[in-house]
């Protein structure tokens, strides 16, 4: 099993008689790729395949090849076994020559979710067949954990997976809820329970699923914007090959943990610039408007201010960390805070534009591929925000995560523990 965060990898070096020859038998000694190893390829990559005159995808397709999508993953699955933090100097190089990204906005679910789940643990046919067409944006990918009665409480699910043996398939009925991009969505990483007789946190399977297989319903949710951004889906009699497990049957909780982790430190440990995110435009507007100031809101926007740029530096630390292992219940905390504080900044927004903050620009149905924060106007930044502190995990939860695995303190008395899922009241 590959860890999809680990620290300084090597390669073998392609020049042996630069290498110590003590042993004539033994391997060439390792050599670490360094920033301008690095910077070299990208170069390679550019001559080779110009972005004014190179289609995006197949940009893209060549990028992954080169080992350039994701530096720290191994050789073959768009990395190079480099270390993480150099991905950074790729990033920067490629930008500077204009060259096209692969909208991660769009596909973040895929890239902060399933990747690191499937490469952390995939077989090696399924790391080849994903990883590439998910990195490139060409299959979209979306998350079926919650359910109407299953979404702090995520374990006692009850989407059912019932294997059968002659065909090699598995048979899922039930529903899940809260999907964002399940309209656009190729792909799914889905857990179900495959075995009801075990307590709810065993017995539970993770699977890839097709959202296009017969039986795949996909239902539209409309929020407090106006727009369906999230959907419903019921599963009906749907086939997921078991070649589509990734990990052990019954061994599902563990996997998702590892999803878990990883989508709390891509909503809450973004990379942005200072003044960045959801303060850019109320220092914008304090900067644009001075007939709106008041020396009450002056201090409030200091004080937000001065709390935004600690946790844009928390979350350059917390990646800094990723760079030597895999994530871990820092990004409860780091999501925890993005919440909060994006409720309270837009608050202030609001009421720093008195009359202007209450307008909305459209409350049209529509269902987008993406959240657009800094995009749109402060009414829907305010009534956006209130989903912070639901969506990847509730903010209640989280505080548990903190209290129990970053604090030390006791975990609260719970008596449905070691029972059967199946003899749980609900």
């Amino acid at each position: 099993m590959t860890d999809p965060t680990a620290g300084p990898q090597t390669h073998p070096a392609t020049d042996p008689t630069t290498q110590p020859q003590a042993d004539p038998g033994a391997a060439p000694a390792p050599v670490t790729l360094t920033a301008d190893d690095l910077r070299a390829r990208v170069r390679d990559l550019l001559a080779s395949h110009p972005p004014a005159g190179t289609p995006r995808a197949d940009f893209l397709r060549a990028r992954f090849d080169a080992g350039l999508a994701w530096v720290h993953y191994p050789h073959g699955l768009g990395g190079l076994g480099a270390p993480r933090s150099l991905q950074a100097v790729v990033d920067a190089e490629l930008e500077a020559a204009g060259a096209p990204d692969n909208d991660p906005r769009r596909i973040g679910i895929g890239l902060g979710m399933a990747a690191p789940t499937i490469l952390a643990y995939g077989t090696e046919e399924q790391k080849r067949r994903f990883l590439r067409p998910l990195w490139a944006g060409e299959e979209v990918w979306c998350q079926l954990f919650s359910e109407p009665g299953a979404g702090s409480d995520l374990a006692a699910l009850g989407t059912r997976a019932v294997l059968d043996e002659e065909a090699g398939e598995w048979v899922v009925d039930g529903q899940k809820v809260w999907t964002s991009s399940a309209h656009t969505a190729r792909w799914a990483i889905l857990i179900a329970r495959t075995d009801p007789s075990l307590p709810k946190h065993r017995g539970v399977t993770y699977f890839l699923c097709d959202m296009h297989a017969p039986g795949v319903e996909v239902r539209p949710l409309r929020q407090i914007t106006g727009e369906a951004e999230f959907n419903e889906v019921f599963l009906t009699g749907v086939r997921i090959p078991d070649a589509h497990r990734l990990g052990a049957v019954g061994e599902g909780w563990a996997v998702a943990r590892t999803t878990l982790m990883n989508e709390r430190v891509s909503i809450g440990g973004m990379r942005i610039p200072r003044e960045g995110g959801m303060i850019a435009p109320v220092a914008a507007a304090w900067r644009e408007r001075p007939e709106l100031r008041t020396h009450a809101l002056h201090q409030r926007l200091l004080d937000l201010w001065v709390e935004a740029e600690v946790a844009r530096l928390t979350g350059e630390r917390l990646r800094q960390q990723l760079a030597v292992g895999q994530p871990g219940p820092e990004g409860s905390g780091m999501k925890l805070t993005f919440a909060r504080l994006n409720q309270e900044i837009s608050g202030l927004e609001v009421e720093l534009l008195a009359e202007d903050g209450l307008s909305y620009e459209d409350w049209t149905m529509s269902r987008p591929e993406l959240v657009d924060f800094t995009g749109r106007d402060a009414g829907y930044r305010y009534l956006r925000a209130k989903g912070n502190s639901i969506e990847g995990g509730t903010s209640e939860i989280l505080l548990n995560i903190v209290a129990e695995r970053v604090l030390g303190l006791p975990p609260e008395p719970r008596d449905d523990k070691d029972l059967a899922w199946k003899d749980l009241a609900r």
